[in-house]
Order: C-alpha cells, then structure tokens, then sequence
C-alpha cells in the first residue's frame, strides 16, 4: 500500500513540474518522429535543437540523410548555404558593413536536429560529434538561457518545438 502512495505522489509531482513549467499537459505525450530530411524553410524551431554546421551542400544531403534513420531525431531540417545566406541577410539587413563582406560561399550549410523528448541533448552532440568528424561543428541551442540572458520572455513554445 506504501508503494502505491509513494507511485502516486511522485506522478503527481511530475505533472504538477510540467504544468508548472509552462509545457502543459502535452508535453507528456511524445511527440511523432518525422525525420524525412525537409527544408527549414520559414519554420521558427522554439525548443531545445541541435544544429550541425558542414562544408558544403553535398555533405548537407549526405549528412540529412544518415541522420534520418538516428532514434534520437524527432525531425531532421535541412538549411543549404545559399538559404543560410538568404536568412543571414534577413537577420542582419540593418548591418551593411557585414553583408558587404559576406558571401554564400562563407556560411556553413546546416542541418537542425529536433530531438525526440527524453534524449539528452549534450550526450548525444557528443555522440554526433564523434561519428560525424567532418562537421566543422556541432551545437546544442537551448532557447531558455539565452531568452534569459537577454532578459525577455518568448512566447511559449509548443511541444512540437516549432511554431
């Protein structure tokens, strides 16, 4: 009878952990792998990602592809040189001193990796990291730091992790 007790107080304070949180109920459902390697095109990726840089547009699909069949990615995106540089130009149209000294040619291409919930997201950069020696670079990016560093609150981010 304890047991049951003891089972039910820890459930309990996990829901009331996530409500709490902010996540919601669903956060407890997992989430639908779909890791067909697609554009990041216009997606706003608002949860926990990481984002692998390589070389060129040929390794981009290579890479995409391999990790398509990773358990730990809920969604592969991919983003090529010149759509990194079209997102580049976006984010800094008001800097022109760095347009002028950037090219396609100079940016990474990138594939974003959505992680499936429950992995842990520094173990398994550490893992990519080793069998995909040539990235130039693999990061973890944790929105929630970094919204609190700049001192503002973003808007909740849904359980999909893209809005």
């Amino acid at each position: 009878m304890l047991g049951a007790v003891a089972l039910l107080i820890v459930v309990a304070a996990v829901i009331t952990a996530v409500v709490v949180l902010g996540a919601g109920p669903a956060a407890l459902v997992a989430q639908p792998r779909d890791t067909a390697p697609a554009a990041l095109g216009e997606r706003e990726l608002c949860g926990i990602e990481l984002v692998m840089y390589v070389e060129t547009d040929q390794d981009l699909t290579a890479t995409a592809e391999k990790l398509r069949e990773d358990p730990k990615a809920r969604r592969v995106l991919t983003e090529t040189k010149q759509q990194a540089y079209e997102r580049f130009k976006e984010m800094f149209a008001n800097r022109p001193e760095l347009l002028g000294q950037t090219s396609p040619d100079s940016l990474p291409a990138v594939v974003h990796l959505v992680p499936v919930a429950g992995t842990d997201p520094e173990a398994w950069a550490a893992d990519l990291r080793q069998r995909f020696p040539e990235a130039e670079k693999v990061d973890v990016l944790d929105p929630a730091p970094i919204a609190a560093r700049m001192k503002v609150t973003p808007p909740p981010c849904p359980p999909s992790g893209e809005r």
